[in-house]
C-alpha cells in the first residue's frame, strides 16, 4: 500500500510540476513566489488530487498530502495557496480542512480515510498552481497544477437538472441487485427517480456512485455517507436518490445510460437539486457527512 501510494504521488508530481516552464529550475525562486514557499520545507512533494474539474468560480479543491515514502500526511489543517504560477506571488490564501470520508462503523476506508479541502475563488479560466502546508510536526509542502476550463465538463451549478427516468424499486419490481452494488443494499436510496422528484418539485440529493467498482483512489464510500445523511433528514421534505455508474452494474459494459445524459467526466458525483429543478451545488470525488449535511441545510432545507 506505501509503495502505491509513493507511486502515486510520483506521477501526480510528473503531472503536475514537470511540464511547467514558469519554475526557477536554474536559480534561487524569486523571494515571495509560491516555487519559495514551497521549497521552504524539508520535504517537497506534489498533491494527490481528488478533484480535477473545475471552471471560474468558487472552486472546492480536494486533495491527498503523500510524503517520500509513501505516507499520507493528514493533521487537522493545512495552509493553502493559489497562484497563477510556481514564479509568482500567490492571489490568495486559506486554510484547507481534513475532511472524513465515509461512516464510522460502516464504511471501509483503508487507502484514503480523509482528504484535505480547500475552497478558493477564481474569476478566470487558465493554468494556476495550489500549495499545501499541512500544520503540524512533520515539514512538508505539496504543490500541483489546476487547470480551469471556461466549461466545467459536469453539469454547471445554476443549470437545470437533466430529467432522467433513473431506476427505482418500483421500476425494477424489488430486483435491488439491479439497482446497486452496495452491501447491503441502500433501499433508502433506491426509491425516487429523478424525472419523478422534478415533476413533484420535490428538493434532491443525487449522488452517481458505484460502491463495488469505485475507481478513484480517493472517490470514498460517498453512497454510505449520502444514506447517512439521508437518515438525519428523515422528517424533512427532501429525497436522496443513487444511481450506479456502469450498465447492468458491470464495468465491461461501460458507463450507463444516466451517467451518459449527465455527461459526467469521472465518479463518483453528487448533485444538490432545488425544488425549482436547477443544480444547487455538486461534489466531485469524496465528500464527508459534514460537508453534505451543511450543504442540505443550507441549500435544501428551506427548499
Amino acid at each position: 500500500m506505501r509503495a502505491l501510494l509513493a507511486a502515486f504521488a510520483l506521477i501526480a508530481l510528473a503531472a503536475g510540476c514537470g511540464s511547467t516552464t514558469s519554475r526557477s529550475e536554474r536559480g534561487a525562486p524569486s523571494a515571495g513566489s509560491l516555487e519559495a514557499l514551497w521549497k521552504q520545507s524539508k520535504q517537497n512533494v506534489a498533491l494527490a488530487p481528488g478533484t480535477n474539474d473545475y471552471s471560474p468560480g468558487d472552486l472546492r479543491i480536494s486533495f491527498l498530502v503523500v510524503d517520500d515514502r509513501g505516507r499520507v500526511i493528514a493533521p487537522p489543517r493545512a495552509r493553502f495557496w493559489i497562484a497563477r504560477s510556481l514564479a509568482s506571488k500567490p492571489f490568495q490564501r486559506t486554510t484547507a480542512r481534513l475532511e472524513h470520508v465515509g461512516v464510522a462503523g460502516v464504511s471501509k476506508v483503508d487507502d484514503a480515510p480523509a482528504l484535505y479541502v480547500a475552497h478558493v475563488r477564481v474569476t478566470e479560466p487558465g493554468r494556476y498552481y495550489v500549495l499545501a502546508r499541512p500544520i503540524g510536526r512533520v515539514s512538508i509542502s505539496g504543490v500541483r497544477d489546476v487547470l480551469v476550463r471556461a466549461r466545467a465538463a459536469s453539469p454547471a451549478v445554476g443549470s437545470r437538472a437533466y430529467a432522467s427516468a433513473t431506476p427505482t424499486l418500483s421500476s425494477m419490481r424489488g430486483r435491488v441487485a439491479k439497482l446497486t452494488t452496495r452491501v447491503p443494499p441502500d433501499r433508502g436510496l433506491l426509491r425516487y427517480s429523478v424525472a419523478q422528484s422534478l415533476r413533484a418539485h420535490v428538493p434532491f440529493v443525487l449522488t452517481f456512485a458505484t460502491p463495488r467498482y469505485c475507481s478513484s483512489r480517493t472517490c470514498g464510500p460517498v453512497v454510505d455517507v449520502v444514506d447517512r445523511v439521508r437518515r438525519r433528514f428523515a422528517r424533512e421534505a427532501v429525497r436522496f436518490i443513487h444511481v450506479e455508474i456502469y450498465r447492468d452494474n458491470d464495468p465491461r459494459k461501460g458507463e450507463n445510460r444516466w451517467v451518459r445524459e449527465w455527461q459526467l467526466p469521472s465518479e463518483p458525483w453528487t448533485f444538490l437539486v432545488g425544488r425549482d429543478g436547477r443544480i444547487k451545488a455538486k461534489f466531485e470525488g469524496a465528500v464527508s457527512s459534514r460537508e453534505l449535511e451543511l450543504a442540505v441545510r443550507h441549500l435544501l432545507h428551506h427548499g
